[in-house]
């Protein structure tokens, strides 16, 4: 595993990368910020889910237990007469292998998993979200954005998780914050045409929190 190493050899402090899932553990360690397990997407893959029509792009909002994610996504998928094929079933079995693995790093028996369908400036500005730590992962169009804050101040320099690959940033609520003081943001896109399908994770240790949203047992 290693740092983050963008155009021009500087390091990102804070942001660990490695090219196997072991690597998003990372964010356990002191001085982690955020955990990128760097890969590619299959050409075949990412040409498919590109070429589908934004209306057919599934969209989610469940409290399930890691395990349920893979089957969620089956019946989600379904509902949204999204074709079966190869390209489908891997995007089935993605999801359910970072919900797994997610709910293994944060040791969490729930989480609220959301496929969000993005094509205006949502979450423009850089942030720190009110939570434990969140995984994303852009599956189509540009990645999450991310940067050191100093002083509270937009990031000088600004680095984007390549589409495909998960990042765990930590929270506000994260027991010890790491330094630097790492913000993030989904990228500006309003106006260009395009369309993103983000996955989004976050740990739920507490049902009470789910109130209101859709719960699969």
């Amino acid at each position: 595993m290693t740092l983050h190493q963008p155009i021009g050899g500087d390091r990102v402090d804070g942001v660990a990368v490695g090219a196997a899932p072991e690597c998003l553990h990372a964010i356990e360690s002191a001085d982690c910020a955020a955990a990128i397990w760097q890969r590619t997407p299959l050409p075949v893959f990412q040409e498919w889910v590109d070429a589908l029509t934004p209306d057919t792009l599934p969209r989610a909002r469940l409290i399930l237990r890691p395990s349920d994610a893979g089957d969620a996504m089956t019946d989600l998928f379904d509902s949204y007469a999204l074709p079966h094929c190869d390209k489908r079933s891997t995007l089935v079995d993605d999801v359910a292998a970072l919900a797994q693995l997610f709910g293994n790093v944060m040791q969490t028996p729930f989480i609220r998993l959301r496929l969000d369908v993005i094509n205006t400036n949502a979450c423009r500005k850089f942030h720190t979200d009110v939570i434990t730590a969140r995984l994303l992962c852009t599956y189509r169009g540009t990645g999450t954005q991310y940067g050191v804050s100093l002083r509270g101040k937009d990031p000088d320099r600004v680095f984007t998780a390549a589409t495909g690959s998960p990042i765990i940033l930590r929270g506000k609520l994260w027991p010890a914050p790491a330094a630097p003081d790492l913000v993030h943001r989904s990228p500006p896109i309003q106006g260009t045409g395009e369309t993103r399908l983000v996955l989004v994770l976050d740990p739920v240790k507490d049902l009470a929190q789910a109130e209101g949203e859709e719960l699969l047992h």
